[in-house]
């Protein structure tokens, strides 16, 4: 069974690595290999949550309970999307700005409270997420919750590999 889990989830990372590469390929100026159009978003989003509940086999009881846990991921991905284009936007209005301009505009105090605002909307989408799993989590068998601890040991190392990438680029670009 574990065989099926990375196999599916190795699949949805190359899937999701293509999407992202593809879309770095269309747009002219230079891009994160991590920024997606909203389609792509949306379909990595169904992607990641279809892998979820494959892995987990429910039964017809837990079915029932599946849907507060979809939502949930649902709406923290088009949090994290708000929060992407509000970060955007701020970088889009300093475009313009040498780095010495920026440096010297730059606001630390409204900097701290959008970052403040940004960890409580993650806060308060986390402890949605978890309320969601709670019931559901209860009715998991051991072997239910194995694969779901692998999927997650999985998705995380690979969220710490992207972070690295990232890293590397902006590395490079300095």
């Amino acid at each position: 069974m574990l065989k099926i889990v990375v196999a599916g989830t190795t699949a949805l990372f190359l899937t999701a690595s293509s999407i992202a590469n593809a879309q770095n390929a269309q747009t002219a100026a230079p891009a994160s290999p991590e920024r997606l159009n909203a389609t792509d978003r949306n379909n990595l989003t169904d992607m990641r949550i279809d892998l979820v509940k494959a892995a987990l086999q429910l039964t017809p009881d837990q079915e029932k309970l599946w849907p507060p846990v979809e939502s949930a991921i649902r709406a923290r991905a088009e949090d994290r999307k708000a929060r992407i284009a509000k970060i955007q936007e701020t970088v889009g209005r300093r475009a313009d700005e040498s780095r010495v301009e920026a440096m010297r505009n730059r606001d630390p105090i409204a900097f701290l409270q959008r970052r403040s605002e940004a960890l409580a909307q993650r806060s308060a989408d986390l402890d949605k997420l978890a309320e969601a799993w709670q019931p559901l989590y209860k009715t998991l068998g051991q072997e239910q919750r194995q694969r779901l601890a692998a999927l997650a040991i999985f998705v995380l190392h690979d969220m710490s590999e992207a972070v690295d990438r990232r890293r590397a680029l902006s590395e490079d670009e300095d």
